[in-house]
């Protein structure tokens, strides 16, 4: 095993069981379930009992998870289901739709409906000469984003064009045209759209994601730096928060590699209470919490409500510090996430880094194996 993550889940069940008390204390708890302990030592036949004694099916608590994991466990088997009745219907366009539409015309209608939505590219070089007196690592950062937004943005409106042009019959359909009709057809995003960033959002979803992603970048370059950055609208997160770094290291003279984050999270402030920002480091918001509750009154983890699956956190504080050796008693490093594929792929992974977050009551071990984890961008 290599992945640091997976490590840490397999080291925080090997401390559960392999401990002296496995051997000292009597019907030894393996869970918080009453069902699952270390028998007696007995007969083969006494074990084979305590075996047939377990339940048939086992409760998300056995594994030391919250009982709210059936519920992300059954959405997603659902999820599957569906999207595979969805893949076996028929591909061929000009069938009866919903509302009367041909399959022909209701994809015709979200291309129109794209189109009108999809803003006008950025004038890079205007942009570049705005900023041109501001040389900082954040404006390098704002100018590549703009880039690979402007091949975005061209992209859709060229697709969107000529998937017009070939419902019309105007031109010869392609399989990649094809492709994009399927995925109109369903409600999905284009798989060469998600080439910009990651998402598992659907069309209308993701399109909404998109404007305010802009808006973010728009906002920027025709005034100064955001009080508020929203982390999971750059294309590359961990570009952005690098550049922090860097900006942090030269202002102070350091080398980068002796720099880390440190993270404070803002209870009951909103991004309108904040009128400048931080003298160090920069305000964070979007990031949500899958596996836990969060106490905003104590500022650390908690349990969380039965059915809710999500929490919105409150702003974090990035704030760049030199790396100190001293033990996380107490502080759970939670990994943040890109989008809810946590194994991401081969090109683009998913996790970015380790946000430090009090344990609160139970100690870090807990958390790892409720897969506690934060993400900038939701399937919804």
């Amino acid at each position: 095993m290599t992945d640091e993550l997976d490590r840490r889940v397999l080291n925080s069940y090997l401390n559960q069981y392999y401990q002296d008390s496995a051997l000292a204390v009597s019907h030894f708890r393996l869970s918080s379930l009453p069902h699952y302990y270390i028998p007696e030592q007995g007969s083969l036949q006494s074990f084979k009992d305590y075996v047939v004694s377990l339940p048939q099916a086992d409760r998300p608590e056995t594994f030391g998870q919250h009982p709210n994991a059936d519920i992300s466990y059954m959405t997603d088997d659902s999820m599957v289901v569906l999207d595979s009745l969805v893949d076996l219907q028929p591909k061929t366009g000009g069938g009866a739709a919903v509302g009367g539409m041909t399959k022909d015309q209701m994809v015709y209608k979200i291309t129109e409906d794209i189109l009108e939505q999809c803003p006008p590219l950025f004038d890079l070089d205007e942009v570049m000469k705005e900023k041109s007196d501001d040389p900082s690592a954040l404006h390098v950062v704002l100018f590549q984003e703009i880039e690979r937004y402007n091949v975005l943005l061209g992209a859709i409106r060229a697709d969107c064009a000529e998937l017009q042009l070939g419902i019309k019959g105007l031109i010869v359909m392609s399989a990649d045209l094809d492709a994009i009709f399927t995925a109109f057809s369903n409600g999905r995003v284009p798989s060469a759209w998600l080439k910009a960033y990651p998402s598992l959002k659907g069309l209308g979803s993701w399109t909404r994601d998109l404007l305010q992603r802009i808006e973010q970048l728009s906002t920027w370059a025709k005034g100064t730096y955001p009080m508020v950055f929203w982390l999971s609208g750059f294309t590359y997160p961990t570009g952005f928060l690098t550049a922090v770094l860097q900006m942090t290291a030269r202002k102070n003279s350091i080398p980068i590699d002796t720099l880390a984050f440190e993270y404070t999270v803002m209870a009951g402030v909103g991004e309108k209470d904040i009128q400048q920002p931080p003298k160090e480091g920069v305000y964070v918001k979007g990031i949500f919490l899958e596996g836990a509750g969060w106490d905003s009154d104590r500022g650390q983890l908690c349990e969380p409500e039965p059915m809710r699956l999500i929490e919105a956190m409150p702003i974090i504080h990035f704030k760049p510090a030199e790396v100190k050796k001293k033990g996380s008693k107490g502080v759970y490093q939670a990994p943040l996430y890109m989008y809810p594929v946590r194994t991401g792929t081969r090109e683009r992974p998913s996790y970015m880094i380790s946000v430090d977050l009090k344990s609160g009551n139970v100690d870090p071990e807990h958390w790892i194996k409720r897969g506690t984890a934060l993400l900038l961008s939701l399937a919804v």
